[in-house]
């Protein structure tokens, strides 16, 4: 499975775009729509935003995987994409251990869904931004969408 357009758009939205380096809230040296880690070879700081678009489709390939690899349960491509940009954003090791994704995968999508709202500190401290991504990302998650359950 793909990210789909309204997935890519909260991550994009939620990131914000950076043509150079800087520190994220969480401390972790960032670039283009919060690309970590360094850059792959034919990129280079600063990034255009075409660029920047590009990484972060490169980045979402491992992020989608590990979605599809951890989730046992069907999934719309709209609740699919929120959990990615949730797994973006937290990490795959996070949601890995996350009771988000035992929720979801014991089949509880309502309970997973309000699991969203926890994720909303970084160095222990609630962030106004990471508070609208996870209501974005569970709202996404809830939104009913005409594609068909994928399966698990």
């Amino acid at each position: 499975m793909k990210t789909n357009s309204e997935g890519l758009a909260l991550i994009m939205d939620s990131e914000g775009f950076r043509a150079d380096w800087y520190l994220c809230p969480a401390g972790k040296p960032t670039i283009g729509f919060g690309h970590t880690g360094p850059l792959p070879e034919g990129f280079n700081a600063p990034l255009s935003q075409d660029q920047a678009e590009r990484l972060l489709r490169l980045d979402l390939a491992a992020f989608e995987k590990a979605v599809s690899e951890l989730v046992k349960v069907q999934l719309t491509a709209n609740r699919f994409s929120a959990l990615v940009s949730f797994v973006y954003n937290v990490g795959v090791q996070s949601f890995r251990k996350s009771a988000l994704l035992r929720r979801l995968n014991a089949l509880d999508y309502a309970l997973a869904a309000e699991e969203f709202k926890r994720w909303v500190k970084a160095r222990g401290k609630p962030l106004p931004g990471l508070v609208k991504r996870r209501l974005a990302e569970r709202e996404l998650f809830l939104k009913e969408d005409t594609d068909e359950f994928f399966p698990a």
